[in-house]
């Protein structure tokens, strides 16, 4: 769109833009822009319309002009890290939208095409509707206005303004149909060719034959995807809900009928009779009660990754299959409403509707196990759901010899010791997490708060006051340019480049040095070079600013030095990295010729845990191997934020009752703390990381 304007455009014109979203600029501090930005939303038909001044050719002709936008799409191997793009992929695996950070969902979906490339997109929005309505592996996406980064070494894809979605049918032959919710898009059609093309691609190169199954071929031990009708649902306990459903077809096993008070189930009374024969009840948990409870009677669903169980009571002779959707997204597991006019769904209704109902009541009645005498009270369910749980969200990474303690004895046991605890998360501090976020000083053990941008930006302007010093330009391991600035201030800025083998290398492997700069200028350096380093002039030196600035900027990471440990040497030690054969620029490294002892960002939370039968604090200190997210990039990442909320949420879901709240499993270990005339006792959550479907 913006190319388009542009072309049409001239000095003088007047233009109306229409269907935007004026939304607050979270580059407005770094870029000096306006403070509001407008954000284009293909689900309001984002539009302008040019009027055009009148020229000297044609004094009395004006025309109003509607910018149409036109897009390029990017293949998967072109991606870049910072760019926002638009793009195709045929879908290898999804995740279906639930619950993230307050009233948001989150869609997780991994796009492959013919470039053989791969791209894992974590989809953000208040309103479900706007995420993509992906159905099955083999799906066809397209996505506008995605932005892009790289995180461990890969590319990934998360919402950005104006973000939209279409999907299609993946089926060779279907007809080219969008899914979407927007009432306005754009579909040319050259871009009918490029969906045909990708099925054909996918038909041949992809396997998107998953784990579909009818009720009539299920086994035990089975992990499988369901298209199926609901008709029955009731709430079981707290943390589990159940579902009735039917495909029509009969399982060939005893199924494990869950025993609800006739008043807690929903559906027509009459049809569950009928169907009582073909039904299967599921058991789903967690985070997939919210979603069951609002599902109407009727409505078509597929469920995705049912773990089938073969178990028995302790009066049964017989065996008998339960149906379990555990909590968690690992493995794509979730529920999808089906459209009536989904091909499967309307291929489902065809069966229904020629089954005999009549033939199925007279079905031998060990078809299905009532359960009115298994469990001989509600204890024994109870028991019984629980055995049937998600595992804890936490995962143990090391001594798993140790058995599981109560916290009551641990409170009751002297310090220091280890223990293996399986407890609750009733609440956690800080609540704003981003307060969670120290620098912390191996040597001594001290913790400091992350300075904010205002306390840099004053000792950046405090050092430009220094007039950069001329002799100390232009050495023989790095190349330096000054200019003064056009404004009032008249301010000196002097840039140095490290050389390597007395040649200046390419902005992305180059460490350069700053005096003069402001925190804008050098925020917009760092996004070209690899190192930032502040500097001013001595009469016979470059030195660091003071330490309570950052002595290294890489990327959107600001490294800090202790002011106690550190004892800073001449800017010059860094010419022995610039002389190795590959400078890697390594901050662990700089900071050593430079004799600074670095900062480490780290987590500090503390965990009010229980487990029926006591209470206690326990220390979170993590760099990021809880998280699985790096500290020292959190504070500066939105993707990443979203993501620790979306943890503790699970962790700890908000609004929730203590005995609906997840199981966490976690090492902790006592420690004693001198304090005044006494020693205290402190505990602390170690080698324990959040389970991967939760992250």
């Amino acid at each position: 769109m913006a190319e388009d304007c542009a072309k049409v455009v001239r000095h003088g014109d007047t233009f109306v833009v229409a269907g935007f979203k004026l939304a607050k600029s979270p580059t407005a501090r770094e870029d000096g822009r306006h403070g509001c930005h407008l954000e284009v939303s293909e689900e309001a038909g984002s539009a302008i319309y040019i009027y055009t001044a009148p020229r000297t050719t044609a004094a009395s002709e004006t025309a109003s002009v509607s910018v149409a936008p036109k897009y390029v799409y990017t293949p998967l191997n072109h991606l870049k890290d910072g760019t926002i793009v638009n793009l195709y992929g045929v879908v290898k695996f999804f995740k279906t939208p639930y619950v993230s950070k307050g009233t948001d969902y989150c869609s997780v979906v991994t796009l492959v095409d013919p470039s053989n490339a791969k791209l894992t997109c974590t989809l953000f929005n208040g309103n479900l509707d706007y995420l993509p309505k992906i159905y099955k592996v083999g799906d066809i996406v397209r996505f506008h206005r995605i932005k892009i980064r790289e995180y461990n070494g890969q590319m990934q894809g998360i919402t950005s303004a104006g973000f939209a979605s279409l999907t299609f049918d993946g089926t060779v032959g279907a007809p080219v149909v969008p899914r979407t919710s927007s009432k306005v898009y754009t579909f040319m059609d050259e871009e009918q060719k490029t969906i045909e093309e990708l099925r054909v691609w996918a038909a041949s190169n992809l396997s998107i034959s998953g784990p579909v199954a009818k009720l009539s071929g299920v086994q035990p031990t089975q992990y499988f995807d369901l298209t199926c009708q609901l008709v029955g649902k009731a709430k079981v306990d707290g943390s589990s809900f159940l579902l009735k459903v039917w495909d029509g077809t009969k399982c060939p096993y005893p199924t494990w009928k869950v025993p609800v008070e006739a008043r807690d189930l929903e559906g027509e009374k009459v049809l569950l009779h009928q169907l009582r024969n073909l039904t299967v009840d599921i058991l789903v948990y967690d985070n997939h009660v919210q979603l069951a409870k609002s599902l109407k009677i009727g409505s078509f669903l597929r469920i995705y990754s049912i773990h089938t169980k073969q178990a028995s009571a302790d009066n049964e002779d017989v065996s008998h299959i339960e149906f379990h959707l555990h909590g968690g997204t690992c493995y794509g597991r979730g529920i999808g409403v089906l459209p009536e006019s989904n091909p499967d769904v309307k291929e489902l209704k065809t069966f229904l509707e020629s089954v005999d109902l009549a033939e199925s009541q007279n079905m031998e009645s060990m078809s299905s196990v009532e359960l009115d005498g298994t469990f001989n009270n509600v204890t024994d369910l109870e028991s019984h759901l629980q055995r049937c749980q998600q595992l804890s969200v936490t995962v143990l990474t090391d001594h798993q010899d140790l058995n599981n303690t109560e916290l009551r004895t641990i409170l009751n046991s002297t310090a220091p010791q280890q223990y293996r605890i399986r407890a609750k998360l009733r609440t956690y501090k800080p609540q704003k997490l981003y307060q969670s976020v120290k620098l912390h000083c191996s040597k001594c053990n001290s913790l400091r708060e992350v300075p904010d941008g205002d306390d840099f930006d004053l000792i950046l302007q405090g050092s430009a006051v220094t007039t950069p010093n001329p002799e100390l330009h232009n050495t023989s391991w790095y190349d330096s340019v000054m200019w003064t600035t056009q404004d009032q201030k008249q301010r000196k800025i002097a840039i140095h480049f490290v050389k390597h083998d007395e040649m200046l290398q390419q902005p992305e492997d180059t460490l350069l040095m700053i005096e003069g700069g402001t925190l804008k200028e050098i925020w917009k350096l760092t996004k070209r070079f690899k190192c930032v380093i502040p500097v001013r002039s001595t009469e016979e030196n470059l030195e660091l600013l003071d330490l309570s600035a950052p002595f290294l900027l890489q990327g959107n990471v600001k490294y800090y030095g202790c002011k106690q440990c550190s004892t800073p040497k001449p800017i010059k030690g860094l010419s022995s990295i610039a002389a190795e054969q590959r400078p890697s620029w390594e901050p662990t490294e700089i900071a050593q010729v430079l004799g600074i002892e670095p900062l480490q960002y780290v987590f500090i939370m503390k965990f009010t845990l229980v487990d029926g039968t006591g209470a206690l604090n326990a220390y979170l200190f993590d760099y990021e191997k809880f998280f699985q997210i790096p500290a020292s990039e959190t504070l500066t990442n939105n993707f990443l934020q979203q993501k620790m909320q979306m943890t503790m949420n699970t962790l700890c879901p908000p609004g929730r009752k203590l005995d609906d709240l997840p199981w966490l499993e976690c090492f902790i270990r006592s420690y004693n703390v001198r304090d005044a005339m006494k020693d205290q006792v402190y505990y602390q959550i170690f080698d324990t990381t959040v389970a991967e479907d939760v992250v």
